[in-house]
């Protein structure tokens, strides 16, 4: 058997790009997670948080998060702890908070019928081939193999199809994402966005999920990530955090590109996602990133697959804009002095009427 299009990944990029790619491909959608029964080693490694740009683009595909995807609290507050200036401020912001399984799962359940699913498949390499890729993947500890003529990697940030296609020369920058979950006795209205040079050059979170509490940070890869992680949360004991025992640990690797870091693929390959580098650089948003470039490479393929490459790299330019202006942000939230600057100025921040 042969495929037109092999997606590995079937997060919220492969899902949506094998909803919306035509119905005269013939398709197959892998994922190493079984998204229908649910028997997941391991969770993704994510906040959860569905930010205004995602909700807009989920709108215009015609979707409506359903409310078994809905965790409590709803939040509509950011609250921004910098710990190298001793300073705090609370800016406004709508978030749809989720169980990202249970998100992905959704997408998934949506999926047409005519994309054959690969669940609990883990890609292991490819060949090229005259017509496109062979690639080979494990299943219950047997390989199989599948020619296709286009592959895409939408598997993340650690893409095997990227690193495999272009590693020797892929200069991508990768943090390590660690989260810890915790049971805790209260309720925290809520995104908590921690910056801490000490820590890390990058930025921490706490987020509130019904009735337990996520901190989690982005690393350097190094061997003194797990002391800073040790350090962030006893800064967050220290002010004031109440938190018990660890309940659950997720890792997994997060990208900060650069434009020059945004790969679209070659003739006979794709990246789309953090994949492809399509991520924020500033607050590592990305399941906008991954609707809308997916979307991008879907309408990209409808006239076919030859040519596609220069239709992609055309429909997604919107998308390394953005990411590009979002670079512009970096010394306002990154730099020490400046962004004490920005939250003693107070500008577009908001007052609350709570005490901790």
């Amino acid at each position: 058997m042969s495929y037109d299009i092999a997606i590995i990944g079937a997060g919220p990029a492969g899902a949506t790009l094998a909803r919306f790619l035509p119905k005269y491909y013939k398709i197959l959608l892998m994922d190493r997670r079984d998204l229908i029964d649910g028997e997941n080693e391991k969770s993704k490694c994510c906040g959860g948080l569905l930010a205004p740009d995602a909700q807009e683009m989920l709108g215009k595909m015609g979707l409506a998060v359903p409310s078994k995807v809905l965790v409590d609290p709803q939040i509509f507050l950011v609250r921004t702890i910098d710990f190298d200036n001793y300073l705090e401020r609370y800016y406004q912001r709508f978030y749809f908070n989720l169980d990202r399984q249970r998100f992905d799962e959704w997408l998934l359940s949506i999926v047409p019928e005519n994309v054959d699913l690969a669940l609990g498949c883990r890609f292991s390499s490819l060949s090229e081939t005259r017509e496109g890729y062979e690639i080979a993947f494990m299943y219950k500890n047997r390989i199989f193999t599948e020619k296709v003529k286009l592959l895409v990697g939408a598997d993340g940030a650690w893409s095997h199809v990227r690193r495999q296609l272009f590693g020797e020369t892929d200069t991508l920058r990768r943090y390590i994402a660690i989260q810890e979950w915790f049971e805790t006795d209260k309720t925290i209205p809520y995104y908590g966005a921690v910056f801490d040079s000490n820590v890390t050059d990058f930025y921490s979170w706490t987020i509130s999920k019904d009735q337990k509490l996520i901190i989690g940070s982005a690393l350097e890869p190094d061997k003194d990530a797990k002391a800073k992680f040790e350090l962030l949360k006893s800064n967050l004991k220290e002010y004031g955090f109440r938190f018990g025992d660890c309940i659950k640990r997720e890792g997994s690797y997060l990208i900060r590109p650069r434009e020059k870091d945004i790969i679209t693929g070659n003739d006979h390959a794709a990246l789309v996602g953090e994949a492809g580098g399509f991520i924020s650089p500033s607050s590592a948003e990305g399941i906008s990133f991954a609707l809308k470039s997916a979307y991008q490479l879907a309408m990209s393929l409808a006239p076919g697959i030859e040519g596609f490459q220069r239709r992609y790299r055309k429909n997604i330019t919107p998308l390394i804009k953005t990411i590009s202006k979002k670079r512009y942000k970096i010394p306002a939230m990154y730099n020490r002095i400046l962004r004490a600057a920005v939250l003693k100025s107070g500008i577009m921040s908001s007052d609350t009427l709570f005490d901790e």
